[in-house]
């Protein structure tokens, strides 16, 4: 894996480009996104909307944000779904992950 040679808020600024890129398809299906924060390689998204307990979210997450992040940003680059109440505790969340 080779460090990625961008600041955590020069990412944040890329993927949230990316992010409004792919919005309109997620709004078409009733859902949305929230870029919440990027502490590298993980950039935590919040979905919203019909996304939420969507039996596709885990395939919108991998193959639609993630793929897209990795292509047009870094190829290191991981998505990680927020779950609501989560917003303030991403440490945690990365505890439990990795």
């Amino acid at each position: 894996m080779a460090e990625i040679p961008f600041s955590d808020e020069e990412l944040k600024e890329a993927v949230s480009g990316v992010i409004e890129e792919l919005r309109p398809m997620l709004q078409m299906d009733g859902g949305d996104v929230t870029l919440i924060d990027v502490k590298k390689p993980v950039v935590f998204v919040q979905l919203q909307g019909g996304c939420v307990g969507c039996a596709s979210a885990g395939a919108t997450l991998k193959y639609g944000i993630e793929k897209a992040l990795k292509e047009k940003i870094h190829p290191d680059l991981v998505v990680m779904n927020v779950p609501h109440g989560y917003e303030d505790r991403l440490d945690e969340l990365l505890k439990y992950s990795f």
